[in-house]
């Protein structure tokens, strides 16, 4: 699933269809497209894993969802879920979510939540972790609503960053570390972009999908935790469990 920093990438790469005017939308999707047709971008915005194209009147919002793709000025054989055809180029999405937004982005979008926005807000992401303190933190890291963006590649390496074991619960965590955990959760996230800029991604990864630690050169453990059942990555001798209320994870 593309997460928070490759939808900016797309969102940059896309920027230059501000302006253009749409000439024919299209696609498999059963959303009718056609109130796009003839309207002009007035924006290309993201907020954590949506992309968005703001038509003043109506928004299209593309997620890419679990194998979600796209390109630009270019297609595939297959048909697009969603494809707009401009005078001088085109954009087309497969395998993605597609919904046209009525409303206006900002009564739909809290664009403080989003961890790579300048409106990011720190101390309301503390506030929300605070109010679930039974809420463990590998599955708090994936509420987009508190870390919108946040990605399963990004929830393991910040836990191993902070050295924080992915079971443990968000009321057990002491303050510095819940802080550390909400500042590396935004400041991974740009370095995720970053390297993913870069095209060097995988070469900055200390946990995901490593088999052994890098710090104490012991065995990482791979379990599917959480109410998510995502695949974590976690070291169970770096990464530390706070608390005596601490549950130990699920064991696939």
């Amino acid at each position: 699933m593309p997460e928070g920093p490759s939808i900016v990438l797309l969102r940059e790469e896309a920027a230059h269809v501000k302006g253009k005017v749409v000439r024919r939308a299209s696609g498999t999707t059963s959303v009718d497209l056609t109130p796009l047709v003839g309207r002009r971008v007035k924006a290309v915005r993201s907020w954590g894993k949506h992309f968005l194209l703001e038509f003043g009147h109506v928004t299209l919002r593309i997620h890419l969802m679990m194998f979600g793709s796209y390109r630009i000025d270019a297609a595939k054989e297959t048909a697009p879920r969603a494809g707009l055809l401009f005078d001088n180029g085109e954009l087309n999405f497969y395998a993605c979510s597609v919904r046209l937004i009525e409303q206006p982005l900002d009564e739909v979008y809290d664009w403080r939540a989003d961890v790579l926005n300048d409106a990011w807000d720190a101390r309301l992401a503390r506030r929300k972790l605070k109010a679930m303190p039974d809420v463990m933190v590998c599955d708090a890291l994936l509420d987009q609503t508190v870390f919108a963006g946040v990605g399963n590649i990004i929830r393991n390496e910040v836990l191993f960053r902070t050295a924080i074991h992915p079971a443990n619960r968000l009321g057990d965590l002491p303050a510095r570390t819940l802080t550390s955990l909400i500042n590396q959760a935004r400041e991974y996230s740009f370095d995720f972009l970053l390297w993913k800029r870069a095209s060097e991604l995988k070469k900055h990864w200390k946990v995901h999908t490593k088999r052994t630690c890098p710090c104490c050169g012991g065995s990482v453990s791979k379990q599917h935790m959480g109410t998510t059942r995502r695949r974590t990555f976690f070291c169970p001798h770096c990464q530390k469990l706070f608390g005596p209320g601490a549950s130990l994870p699920f064991i696939d």
